[in-house]
């Protein structure tokens, strides 16, 4: 499938847009390298659920042009505009790792425009234990990573480290130098300067005001299945799944799961609204 250009707040954006129905925006994570390419495997899938399965790079990331506020609250600002520009006035949100808080954020601050979440592998949204949880976002060094560090990167991200092909690997890499590379520290120059306090993340998920699904890897990172569990004892109203042989990327792992589970939460959804 190719990918389209559309313009949104004056950046370039690439995406994909596969299938007819009610639409759905896949959100991918924050990690150097990361693209809508993530979700190549899951589009058709998703949209034979009879959906409208659409993925952006977002800004910083892939193919998508660099913006000059690099803030995780301008991201959360494009996903509405990306909308705008597409002429979708509600749509479900699926968010992988740190876009998992971008997905839940934009439920309560927008609930008018967001029909249904679905986070996946989002550390942040779990309970925490007394060692500090690994953080979203942060994968990639101080400097280009060679394809080696590419590598290595997504070996640690999934269980079935035989799904990185040479074509996937060298598209990961592509997507993690250059202009991708200098928002990657554009970004982490700039972690620490919102504000901080309030709620933390995971004790607002059982308040979500649009109807939620949550998906973690048994073998996540981080203690995430023990996690989960613990917010499955918290909130046993929660729809939680824990997923079998599965790292952080989920939806490679677990790409027929993923699809059968959230294809159909998404479309009930949508045929009930």
């Amino acid at each position: 499938m190719l990918p389209k250009r559309i313009r949104v707040d004056a950046l370039s954006v690439r995406h994909f847009d596969a299938g007819k129905g009610a639409p759905v925006v896949l959100l991918h994570g924050a990690s150097l390298g990361s693209s809508a390419d993530v979700w190549t495997r899951n589009l058709a899938p998703l949209a034979a659920h009879g959906l409208r399965v659409i993925a952006p790079d977002l800004p910083g990331f892939g193919g998508t042009d660099n913006p000059a506020d690099v803030s995780l609250s301008y991201r959360k600002k494009f996903v509405l505009a990306f909308m705008d520009a597409l002429k979708i006035e509600r749509a479900a949100l699926v968010g992988h790792s740190q876009a998992g808080r971008i997905a839940l954020d934009l439920a309560f601050s927008d609930p008018q425009r967001i029909s249904k979440v679905v986070v996946l592998a989002t550390g942040s949204l779990l309970p925490r234990f007394a060692e500090k949880a690994a953080a979203e976002g942060e994968e990639g060094g101080e400097s280009e990573p060679t394809l080696a560090d590419t590598r290595a990167l997504l070996e640690g991200n999934l269980y079935n480290r035989d799904l990185i092909t040479t074509e996937e690997l060298e598209l990961r890499h592509r997507m993690s130098v250059g202009k991708n590379f200098s928002a990657f520290l554009a970004r982490q120059a700039a972690k620490g300067q919102g504000s901080k306090g309030g709620e933390a993340p995971w004790q607002r998920v059982g308040k979500c005001p649009v109807p939620l699904l949550m998906l973690y890897g048994e073998n996540d990172r981080g203690q995430a299945a023990e996690r989960a569990k613990r917010a499955k004892a918290i909130d046993p109203k929660l729809n939680l799944q824990l997923l079998p042989r599965c790292a952080h990327l989920v939806q490679w792992d677990a790409a027929e799961a993923f699809a059968e589970i959230a294809g159909g939460f998404l479309s009930r959804e949508t045929q009930a609204a």
